[in-house]
């Protein structure tokens, strides 16, 4: 059993970490806010006050922030993991960042003499709860191999992606190709729908024709159709729309910096934008559903 320093401990990080206790391992936890602090303690975590306190005598440290620049701070500032924790320890970010910040730390954790795995996970809050994630993680092969037995207590499946930022790489394009497959199932729903079809024979057609996809198995966006979709639950999120525009967004960023043009992400970008800007960032993705028929079945009134 292992010594594990955990640095964030919100939506996914508390019942990841919850998972790592239940395999028998001992967690320190920190998080800037008392409040997931205390609630991490309730399933077995040990609270500490600071990122130092975290690191002291771990095995191995994982971080789990909402965004790169949080994930910069927490390794590179004074205060941070590179300043406190032993160069014997693995650290492993678990965040979902830009590809350039992926890049910076590898770089800036090799310079300080550490090893650094970037390990973003796919499975949303079910699936750390679950613990079914899929981690996509990139890094040196012998790395990997010394995390896999820790990782497991989490996940469902494990990728090697490739070396530096490839874990990184591989969740911002395939959360980019799942934003662009929904924003197809609900321009078909809607217009299914229009055409008089049963939503039910549409999608059962669709999901063993050439129309088929993840989303349209799983999330198809009109209530009673699928028992996975949010549209069952007012679209209450599984996965929100303001976490899918960030990770849209990521996918743009990193495009521009490798000179690529992405039309189609730019326009799901858009359309989640204006979500957002209607203050419906907290739905389900799916709620994309309303940008093209406002008075969609399942919406919140």
């Amino acid at each position: 059993m292992s010594t594990i320093g955990w640095v964030g401990l919100g939506n996914m990080g508390r019942p990841m970490t919850a998972n790592l206790v239940k395999a028998g391992h001992t967690v320190n936890g920190f998080d800037l806010v008392p409040e997931a602090v205390d609630a991490a303690a309730k399933s077995g975590v040990n609270p500490v006050n600071s990122i130092a306190e975290a690191v002291a005598g771990a095995d191995i440290v994982f971080t789990m922030l909402p965004k790169g620049e949080h994930a910069r701070t927490a390794y590179l500032e004074p205060d941070g993991v590179l300043a406190n924790a032993d160069r014997k320890t693995l650290l492993i970010d678990s965040s979902t960042i830009d590809f350039d910040s992926a890049r910076l730390l590898h770089s800036e954790a090799k310079k300080a003499g550490f090893r650094l795995i970037d390990g973003p996970v796919s499975g949303g809050v079910t699936g750390a709860e679950a613990g079914t994630l899929t981690f996509m993680l990139g890094g040196d092969d012998a790395d990997i191999e010394e995390a896999r037995p820790v990782i497991e207590a989490m996940a469902g499946n494990i990728f090697h992606a490739g070396g530096d930022a490839a874990g990184q790489a591989a969740k911002i394009v395939n959360n980019m190709m799942l934003s662009i497959s929904l924003q197809g199932v609900v321009e078909g729903a809607v217009l299914a729908d229009r055409f008089g079809l049963d939503p039910k024979v549409f999608h059962d057609i669709a999901k063993v024709s050439s129309g088929d996809s993840w989303p349209l198995r799983t999330w198809y966006p009109v209530p009673g159709v699928t028992t996975t979709a949010a549209a069952n639950n007012e679209f209450k999120p599984g996965f929100a729309t303001a976490l899918m525009h960030k990770d849209v967004g990521l996918a743009l960023a990193g495009a521009e910096t490798q000179g690529v043009d992405l039309p189609a992400a730019t326009l799901v970008h858009a359309q989640l934008q204006k979500l957002i800007d209607e203050d419906l960032g907290g739905l389900d993705t799916s709620a994309l559903i309303k940008n093209i028929d406002p008075n969609a079945e399942g919406l919140p009134k």
